[in-house]
């Protein structure tokens, strides 16, 4: 019933806001004078909210490395059912280290990382986890939960062969450290040289954040009957129970609805002013926003269980196939942790508390890095992202490459 009606609100939405797309022409024409801006710009904003969204795209064509701008493809190394492994081919440029950038699997697509692929392009071999919209994987391609994320991980790196290094952004931190964990036990020789976990919630128990609250204060039963729905017919995954993205947003819209308000307020008196460009910043940031994608049930419920109820890894009883995940067996991946001081999602000391749990890795192969001023986006997209974090990425990297 939940996802039915959404898609109702959806279809009415998509009209309303053609409708108002054609009226915004409309006001702007000059044959309309006085007030034509002030509706134009309005319904110009509320078209703009209203437009369906699919899958964005990279669009990452060219890059410039060592000072010369090469150009950039983009190629599928491996394809999985609710994932893919995409790498982005440098032209004419060999020998760099190769990095696999983990995307969040929260409701997202991987392009929300475009900022991350472009700047961590200018030194390495990139490669991203394409995480699936799960209402797109037919019920015959079975099911994926945390289990099967750090066995796509495994394949992953398995792909892309020893050596790699491996940057988790915000959730995928705790498979990240499991999987490394797992490896280095094995002895698995494509286990990556570098572990560089951003943002993420490796112990929730320090400085829990809104978020953490919230999955805190219900019971486990009250999420499973309260925010999992089953995709409707007329989908790929028909029948399937996800966690909608559309809810994910509007969990993340509401968390900080004032400054949402805001800055749709301030798109529109940049379309009043005429300020063309400042308003197509805030458009190109809202349409990545609120691009969505679902994910299946049982990876959403088991994280909400090991990540933040139970706090399954920190404590030593995170388990995979039956198998107990132990940290401490990891000796020569060397691990940065990097968190950002206005962090409102993963809060101080989440992140840094891998390097306590690696009680076997030497301290010359541990770093921290407290971003001064970045909040939880700033980790790893804008201006801190490029100029202050990404250079102490690629400093790690090269150090224990």
């Amino acid at each position: 019933m939940l996802y039915n009606a959404y898609e109702m609100q959806r279809s009415l939405m998509t009209t309303a806001g053609m409708m108002a797309g054609w009226g915004a022409e409309m006001w702007r024409h000059p044959a309309y004078m006085g007030g034509g801006d002030v509706m134009a710009s309005a319904l110009e904003v509320f078209a703009h909210s209203a437009a369906p969204r699919g899958k964005p795209e990279f669009g990452i064509d060219r890059v410039t490395v060592d000072g010369r701008e090469v150009a950039v493809t983009e190629e599928i190394v491996l394809r999985k059912p609710f994932g893919q492994l995409k790498r982005f081919r440098r032209d004419g440029v060999e020998g760099a280290p190769k990095l696999l950038i983990v995307a969040p699997m929260s409701g997202h697509y991987a392009t929300l990382l475009r900022g991350t692929v472009a700047r961590m392009l200018q030194s390495a071999d990139v490669y991203i986890t394409d995480w699936r919209d799960a209402k797109l994987v037919p019920l015959a391609d079975g099911r994926f939960d945390l289990d099967d994320y750090i066995d796509y991980l495994t394949a992953f790196l398995e792909a892309i062969g020893p050596g790699a290094h491996m940057l988790a952004v915000c959730q995928p931190s705790v498979p990240c450290l499991a999987a490394t964990a797992l490896m280095s036990a094995d002895q698995h020789p494509c286990r990556p040289r570098t572990l560089t976990m951003m943002g993420g919630p490796i112990d929730t128990r320090e400085a829990p954040t809104a978020v953490n609250t919230l999955a805190t204060e219900r019971p486990h039963a009250w999420f499973e009957q309260s925010v999992i729905a089953t995709v409707p017919a007329g989908h790929p995954g028909a029948g399937r129970r996800v966690y909608p993205g559309f809810l994910q947003l509007a969990g993340f819209m509401s968390m900080n609805l004032g400054d949402h308000m805001v800055s749709h307020f301030e798109m529109y008196k940049h379309l009043v002013r005429g300020d063309g460009e400042s308003a197509d910043a805030s458009k190109a940031f809202y349409e990545e926003y609120r691009s969505v994608c679902d994910m299946t049930a049982e990876f959403y419920l088991q994280t909400i269980d090991v990540v933040f109820q139970s706090h399954a890894l920190p404590k030593g009883e995170m388990l995979h196939r039956g198998r107990r995940v132990d940290v401490g067996a990891i000796t020569d991946v060397a691990i940065l942790a990097i968190e950002g001081e206005r962090d409102d999602i993963s809060g101080l000391g989440q992140t840094k508390a891998a390097l306590t749990l690696a009680t076997n890795l030497p301290d010359d192969r541990k770093r921290y890095m407290m971003a001064e001023g970045a909040g939880h986006y700033g980790i790893f997209n804008g201006s801190r992202w490029r100029d202050k974090i990404a250079p102490v990425v690629e400093e790690w990297i090269v150090t224990h490459g």
